[in-house]
């Protein structure tokens, strides 16, 4: 069957793990390209061991990596094996594009920085993705997701006033930012090259790709001097937050804006008398009183199924969202349902496991996934023409613990 999807044709040399730059090649994969993942038994990717798990503990019933990684292939090769170099190499000769997202210095000792990649492939693009970039004094740390959640600020913005910062329940950083950056740096690298020639290097600092979702919170402290009270408040807007309701811990999301909307919002909770109490009157002393208002909503609210809730106030203009969780996005969500979102593949260990859909639909283009997640070393036999080894020297370099 052709491959009609946009980046078919396109070689990616997969050397990254965990969460960002995963997902990153998984993007890229979603869109056609040959995505080759490079590991080993001595060190697999730690998202294999990640729950949630399905059955026993086994590197092969990760949830989380099948997720990540889904339309991949698999190659196992041992970096740290002194012939490894040059099976690496061989495999970016025949690459557009080669990333990692190892700590800085790491493809340097293995021998593989960008300058080994051109000698291998002339016009090749190699991305890495350390924590930090590739100088100033925070190079050489070494941290995950929530590490750069802290350097750059969204712990602070997820608490709640006078409440410990709780962040946000997830490594945020590995699955928007810093994967979704790297894609298009890669993207941009293959059009430029597509159009000179040329290869190029590129180095993304996760801290730095994390810092571009907050560019409000940044500008407040730049043009007057103030610090974001978190991210559950809006000076705009009261009411404005979480609600719960009727259940245990449901919760809706509701923000009023405006004398207006106010009135209609005190009819919907049967409170039409609060629209002219002096109390909340006017959006100053709403603001003023916002316990004592969020108090008596909430006594509202939980009486309330959530989603129940939300119809009556969307109906009457509200803004307003049912808090949901895993099992709300996959058996009751009427959008996603609709869309076709969530998709179902055959795992050779976990049997039929659920994965994300695509988000971003072409026209005519199937956005079905063609495989799940790969085994450990499952394409190895595919190494002649990933590398141009031939089949005789693959022999020896497994015979060698070289592929393992």
């Amino acid at each position: 069957m052709s491959d009609d999807r946009p980046l078919a044709g396109v070689s990616i040399l997969d050397l990254t793990w965990v969460g960002a730059g995963p997902f990153c090649t998984k993007v890229l994969a979603d869109f056609g390209a040959e995505v080759v993942k490079v590991e080993s038994a001595r060190r697999p990717d730690q998202l294999r061991k990640a729950e949630p798990l399905v059955g026993s503990r086994g590197i092969e019933e990760s949830g989380y990596f099948a997720n990540r990684n889904a339309g991949k292939l698999s190659v196992s090769v041992d970096l740290k094996h002194p012939q490894a170099r040059g099976v690496v190499l061989a495999m970016a000769a025949r690459s557009d594009v080669v990333i990692n997202s190892f700590s800085f210095g790491v493809m340097e000792r293995l021998g593989l920085e960008y300058e080994d990649m051109k000698s291998a492939r002339s016009d090749i693009i190699c991305l890495s993705m350390p924590l930090a970039g590739r100088d100033g004094p925070y190079r050489d740390f070494v941290g995950y997701g929530m590490n750069i959640a802290a350097l750059v600020g969204l712990m602070a913005m997820g608490a709640l006033p006078a409440r410990w910062p709780v962040g946000t329940g997830t490594n945020f950083p590995d699955h928007l930012p810093n994967p979704l950056h790297a894609a298009f740096a890669i993207l941009a690298a293959l059009a430029y090259r597509r159009r000179t020639g040329l290869g190029q290097e590129i180095i993304l600092s996760q801290i730095e790709s994390t810092l571009a979702p907050f560019a409000d919170d940044i500008l407040e402290w730049g043009a007057n001097g103030n610090v974001s009270s978190g991210a559950h408040d809006d000076p705009q807007a009261a009411p404005h937050g979480l609600f719960p309701c009727r259940g245990e811990d449901r919760w809706i999301a509701l923000s009023v804006t405006g004398n207006a909307a106010f009135e209609r919002f005190c009819r919907v909770i049967e409170r039409p008398a609060l629209a002219t109490d002096p109390r909340f009157a006017d959006h100053p002393a709403r603001r003023a009183q916002a316990a004592e208002l969020d108090a008596i909503i909430s006594q509202w609210s939980r009486r309330h199924d959530p989603r129940a809730a939300v119809e009556l106030l969307q109906a009457a203009g509200i803004a307003a969202g049912v808090v949901q969780n895993a099992a709300d996005l996959v058996d009751h969500d009427p959008h996603l349902a609709a869309r076709g979102f969530w998709q179902r593949l055959d795992h050779p260990v976990m049997g039929k496991t659920l994965y994300h859909g695509v988000p971003a639909r072409i026209e005519g283009i199937d956005s079905c996934y063609r495989s799940s997640a790969p085994l450990l070393g499952q394409h190895n036999d595919e190494l002649p023409r990933l590398s141009g080894l031939t089949r005789e020297r693959i022999a020896e370099l497994k015979n060698e613990g070289v592929l393992r």
